[in-house]
């Protein structure tokens, strides 16, 4: 058994996809229109058939009082690896993404935690 798929719920897609892609540096994988939605999953240029992130709309009246008590506690929706999380924090400031929290060395885990601007707190780690 391996994971295939997961998905972190977004309020507009398109923005979403723009983030994840021209930001984040992941590349589109698949785009299927779905009623209004769509299904809509980006991948890591290094493993293009790894894992999909599907970008999720975030319309089920469960999903927003979810996403909001997350945030409000700091607590990430997700998290992605980085090689060097201090590096990538840089790029991405450099870049507008915002941050709640700079790189935090906790021992072998160094993390960092980023607005996906969809309504979505983001860590990047790495383990040493």
């Amino acid at each position: 058994m391996r994971i295939h798929l997961t998905s972190v719920f977004v309020d507009d897609q398109e923005k979403a996809l723009r983030f994840y892609t021209d930001l984040l540096g992941f590349e589109k994988k698949a785009d299927v229109p779905v009623g209004d939605d769509r299904w809509l999953t980006v991948v890591s240029p290094e493993d293009p058939g790894g894992t999909e992130l599907l970008l999720e709309p975030d319309g089920h009246p469960a999903v927003r009082p979810y996403k909001t008590a997350l945030v409000e506690d700091g607590i990430p929706a997700t998290a992605f690896a980085v090689d060097d999380v201090r590096t990538e924090y840089e790029r991405l400031r450099a870049l507008g993404v915002r941050f709640t929290q700079e790189p935090l060395d906790l021992g072998k885990v160094t993390t960092a935690v980023l607005d996906d601007t969809c309504g979505n707190l983001i860590q990047i780690m790495h383990v040493s």
